[in-house]
């Protein structure tokens, strides 16, 4: 963790956060939240290659007053339908003065994912991300009851989530970074990204092939059920409860969600253990790793049994 810190200081945005730097804020989000459909190595490359788009770079776009009415403001901002291959978008007469298709971005969706944040910023968080987010949580803690960190995600997945164009997973690894990194006098940043929980194929595939959806009466598809009451997201939070997270991150909260998910995603991705995968088995029977460590913890249920049948 406080490697990890330091990393994010050295990167200006503790600072940032500090400052309540939202144009600063803005340009480190937009590209994380590229990292979407397709690997991170392929985002980074052609980000590298190209470019990304700053806070900057549409302050000036959106001060000439484009004609557009969708970008009149954040709640207007619907149905763009810009596609990069076919240059066509919801509002054809505007589309040659429109500023949002000159960026040069890897595809038309990130285009609008870019336009709908930085309103999102300017009109929802009047200009101060850092503070809406302050508000946001303590607004969540006054409300009495358990599930006080189910609150604090709540309170910032669900508006922030309207984004256009911005995944579950994508978010949540974002935040995660922002709130565990960005100011550790921050208690309830802190306890909120710790909670912040990532659900790609890999951890969610674990969980089915080791038992523990279907013990727990919570077998779902990959996608939105993920993140749904009884999901993914939910045992992972539940299973941090009989964890001390402070044995493995000594300068992390007990209670550490994001870090369980880790620790199952490192076990799966075949950058790192490289154990539980579809690489590594064959999802159309039962696990047949011996050397397995899960040993007889692990229910070995196969993805896809069905598929035996088309064989």
């Amino acid at each position: 963790m406080a490697e990890m810190r330091r990393d994010f200081a050295r990167s200006g945005l503790t600072e940032a956060v500090a400052r309540h730097d939202t144009p600063a804020l803005f340009d480190w989000l937009i590209r994380i939240l590229s990292l979407q459909g397709v690997s991170d190595a392929i985002a980074w490359r052609y980000m590298d290659q190209h470019g990304s788009v700053s806070f900057a770079d549409l302050e000036t776009t959106l001060a000439a007053a484009p004609s557009c009415p969708k970008l009149t403001s954040y709640w207007h901002f619907d149905a763009c339908r810009f596609t990069k291959q076919t240059f066509l978008c919801s509002e054809p007469s505007h589309i040659e003065a429109c500023p949002l298709p000159y960026h040069d971005l890897r595809n038309g969706r990130l285009n609008q994912t870019a336009y709908s944040l930085f309103l999102f910023l300017r009109d929802v968080c009047g200009g101060d991300l850092v503070g809406w987010i302050d508000e946001r949580l303590a607004a969540a803690d006054a409300v009495e009851g358990p599930q006080r960190t189910a609150r604090f995600r709540q309170a910032l997945l669900e508006p922030l989530g309207s984004i256009y164009g911005v995944s579950s997973k994508v978010l949540s690894m974002a935040l995660a970074d922002l709130l565990l990194l960005g100011d550790s006098m921050r208690e309830r940043w802190v306890a909120t990204g710790a909670s912040m929980i990532a659900i790609d194929t890999l951890v969610h595939n674990w969980l089915h092939r080791s038992g523990c959806l279907s013990e727990l009466d919570a077998e779902h598809a990959y996608g939105a059920g993920c993140y749904a009451l009884g999901g993914c997201a939910t045992i992972i939070e539940a299973a941090s409860q009989h964890i001390d997270a402070r044995v493995y991150c000594r300068d992390g909260p007990a209670t550490y969600p994001r870090l369980v998910q880790k620790a199952i995603w490192l076990f799966c991705t075949e950058a790192n253990l490289d154990i539980c995968n579809g690489n590594r088995i064959d999802d159309r029977f039962a696990c047949r790793d011996a050397s397995c460590p899960l040993g007889d913890g692990c229910a070995r249920r196969p993805l896809f049994p069905a598929a035996r049948l088309n064989r």
